[in-house]
């Protein structure tokens, strides 16, 4: 008896092992700390790798790898004839994760949905204030609140979006990080105890990834949601490496410490492209790297003084400088090339350092704050070295640059304010594929304090760009969009400096893995060979 009681402990002891042995842990060296866990109140791209595209979903998705639409929470929906209401038919039996902290009782249903955006509208809402000095960047700066009349429960599974008037792009804002769904039971139980900020930092979600922890700018830890409803990932555990170095991030993939890595120096792209021992995915960018001036400060307020600041800059030398031979397309317009829409007939300013410099002088110019950031970002992959450039550049037209540092969060939330005088280098990667997202979002006056750097409020680019929106007719969209191109490109209140090819390190060992068009990191469908 006690030999078979050994041989049962033994056996179990081997299956357990097993078990352990076969665990699929994948590391990916995130380039930047997220601000938070709760993608509606934060604007970075590695603020949504880290939340919305793990921990979450929407009602819409983003087919992996594309722009297109597919469903997500919901299983299906229709649009009436009038472009006023959507109605959305949510999947019966979509979990919330089981955490230590949070124990769901209930499936997600509408009061899920509504209260995922009522949140971000309704200012009477409890939580539309829940941390300090939240402004729902995404939502308020798209004009949610202009478009959304209300959001309706029919039933537990069925709600309506009703809107003052009819939005072509708004099924795919819908499929965007801003739009994902949370638990209300959760936010219920928090607010009774008090407790609002955890929701920020003790996330709860339906996504492929459930929360464990997270240690501050060091390392994130998820696992894998057993009751996700597409079904549990290939991977078990999924580790964000925090490692804001671009060198260290590649030699970790390189060392076996990481096993995807993005945005690699562009210095390394061309050694990296001969290494057998990795696979270095890239694609073109849909983003834009740029430069806001703040349009409403003098004299930055006068189109000529933007248009001779931008001329001074000798903007080839300058890409070449920053992207040497990883590849960027100089930037002509605020939107791609490969997107629809993109207006061939709008040229750049012409590098005139002396045309330039009759003008700044004429302004009385001398000098002019110029914003670096440190981190490495698609559409720039130095903004330090980018400044010291400029500021080159500048000094030969007779303009003294001074040179403005500040960690990447906190860089963003300076460039927001109005009164944050002179040139702000920032850029873009498109949400959902639609122009809308770069023109409206980036220079709308409605994103003015949100994602408007240059505080740029016209009214001609502004009536064409809304009036584009409400219309489903892709020819008369693009000449909407072409002629706000000419009127952007007219008043410059940016320089516009290139669009990027985006590289991606990968680990012979990692399958599965895509690079997404819409410069997002997303790890379902990711295997790893053992």
């Amino acid at each position: 008896m006690k030999l078979t009681s050994t041989l049962l402990a033994a056996t179990a002891l081997v299956a357990l092992m097993a078990g352990v042995a076969e665990a699929k842990t994948l590391i990916y060296c995130s380039e930047a700390s997220p601000a938070n866990f709760d993608p509606g109140t934060t604007t970075g791209g590695n603020d949504f790798d880290a939340s919305s595209r793990t921990i979450y979903s929407r009602l819409v998705e983003f087919k992996h790898g594309s722009t297109e639409i597919e469903p997500g929470l919901a299983e299906s929906w229709e649009i009436s004839a009038d472009g006023l209401t959507y109605t959305f038919h949510l999947r019966a039996g979509v979990k919330f994760q089981t955490t230590d902290f949070f124990k769901p009782t209930r499936d997600l249903n509408a009061d899920d949905v509504i209260f995922s955006f009522d949140r971000q509208q309704n200012p009477e809402n409890p939580w539309n204030k829940y941390l300090p000095d939240l402004a729902w960047d995404y939502y308020t700066g798209m004009d949610m609140p202009k478009y959304v009349k209300s959001w309706e429960k029919v039933d537990d599974l069925t709600v309506k979006l009703n809107l003052n008037e009819p939005n072509a792009p708004m099924l795919a804002n819908l499929g965007m990080d801003f739009a994902s769904i949370v638990s209300k039971e959760y936010a219920d139980q928090l607010q009774a105890s008090g407790a609002l900020a955890d929701f920020s930092t003790k996330p709860v979600g339906t996504g492929p990834f459930q929360f464990v922890d997270y240690q501050l700018d060091a390392v994130i830890r998820y696992a894998a949601f057993p009751d996700y409803y597409k079904g549990k990932e290939k991977i078990d555990d999924l580790v964000f490496a925090i490692t804001p170095d671009a060198t260290a991030r590649t030699q970790k993939v390189l060392a076996g410490e990481c096993d995807i890595a993005p945005y690699p120096n562009p210095a390394d792209i061309a050694s990296l492209k001969t290494n057998d021992t990795i696979n270095l995915m890239e694609q073109a960018g849909l983003n834009i790297g740029y430069m806001s001036y703040n349009t409403t400060i003098a004299p930055l307020d006068r189109a000529d003084v933007r248009h001779a600041l931008s001329q001074a800059i000798d903007r080839n030398a300058l890409i070449q400088a920053l992207f040497q031979d990883a590849g960027a397309t100089p930037a002509q317009n605020l939107i791609p090339p490969t997107m629809w829409s993109w207006n061939k007939d709008v040229a750049a300013e012409a590098y005139d350092p002396e045309a330039a410099k009759k003008v700044l002088a004429d302004a009385g110019l001398t000098t002019i704050d110029l914003w670096a950031s440190d981190r490495v970002r698609p559409y720039n992959p130095n903004f330090q070295r980018a400044a010291e450039l400029i500021q080159a550049d500048w000094a030969k037209v007779g303009v003294t640059a001074n040179i403005v540092n500040y960690e990447w969060t906190k860089y963003r939330e300076e460039g927001k304010k109005q009164d944050r005088p002179g040139a702000f280098q920032i850029g873009w990667t498109g949400d959902n594929g639609d122009p809308d997202n770069f023109f409206a979002t980036l220079f709308s006056c409605a994103a003015i304090g949100v994602s408007n750097y240059s505080s740029w409020c016209n009214d001609e680019f502004e009536a064409l760009i809304q009036k584009a929106k409400t219309t489903s007719d892709i020819a008369e969209r693009t000449k909407l969009y072409e002629e706000a191109q000419v009127i952007f490109a007219k008043e410059a209140p940016a320089f516009l400096l290139a669009h990027s090819q985006v590289y991606t390190i990968v680990a012979k060992s990692v399958t599965g893995y895509q690079m997404d068009p819409l410069g997002i990191h997303r790890f379902d469908g990711t295997d790893k060979a053992e």
